[in-house]
């Protein structure tokens, strides 16, 4: 048995933040169901006071939440005011997914495994179910990607505006918020690897080709097709850009 001068150490327990311990309140509320969107929390008084919170924890973990989309505020007086669940936005989703994406630094071939995964599926749906609009969406940036001396900054984000919209014209609003919010993260590495292309023509037109078997086997409903082209466009992208490795 070890004797007291050698023992554990034993000090003082670090307490959460107020307003983490109010804002993780909420979110079980939400989890178990007991709180939908449009259903509005308690007033700022009455939850510091069931949480035995101040109304400084509480204030401050509702300005958070609303940061964050999932609760809205509504100032005056009458039904319409006071804080209510919100539907979360989709921009609201995909900046916290983008966010999480950068900060975990993933291995890039952790990153194009998703993406093959994720976009294999988004072309298929949009073979199968993309309308004549949703196909014509696809085309914009096709189209800017098509002109000639077009810097790359303005390529890489047409083109990441491409693979969005297949993801959109697929119908799975998760799958095109993913795509966004990945996409959006690796903008940096993106631009920094295709700066250091010695010829970025022949690179660029092979991408252009590449997205325009892509399109055309989505227009022509060929799901098998478009999600296989996807696949080799992902891995021979990654594998043109060797330097995204090196993050």
């Amino acid at each position: 048995m070890a004797s007291a001068e050698s023992g554990p150490a034993w000090g003082p327990v670090a307490r959460n933040s107020t307003h983490e311990l109010v804002i993780e309140a909420i979110e079980d509320q939400i989890m178990a169901g007991t709180l939908t969107v449009g259903d509005p929390l308690p007033p700022e008084r009455d939850l510091a006071a069931r949480l035995q919170v101040s109304r400084a924890g509480v204030r401050e973990a509702i300005r958070v939440l609303e940061s964050h989309g999932v609760l809205r505020s509504s100032v005056g007086s009458g039904r319409g005011a006071g804080t209510f669940i919100a539907s979360m936005p989709s921009a609201a989703l995909t900046r916290l997914l983008r966010l999480h994406v950068e900060l975990a630094n993933f291995q890039v071939d952790e990153v194009v495994e998703a993406r093959i995964l994720l976009e294999r599926s988004s072309a298929a749906l949009a073979a199968q179910r993309a309308s004549a609009e949703a196909v014509e969406a696809m085309r914009v940036p096709l189209t800017l990607m098509d002109t000639e001396s077009l810097d790359r900054e303005t390529f890489n984000d047409a083109d990441t505006d491409f693979h969005v919209a297949i993801a959109q014209a697929g119908g799975n609003r998760l799958f095109s918020n993913l795509t966004e919010a990945i996409r959006a993260s690796l903008r940096s590495r993106h631009l920094e690897a295709f700066r250091k292309v010695t010829d970025w023509e022949a690179l660029a037109s092979v991408l252009r080709t590449e997205h325009h078997g892509i399109h055309e086997a989505i227009r022509e409903g060929r799901a098998d097709l478009a999600a296989d082209l996807v696949e080799a466009h992902i891995r021979g992208a990654a594998s043109a850009l060797p330097d995204l490795t090196e993050h």
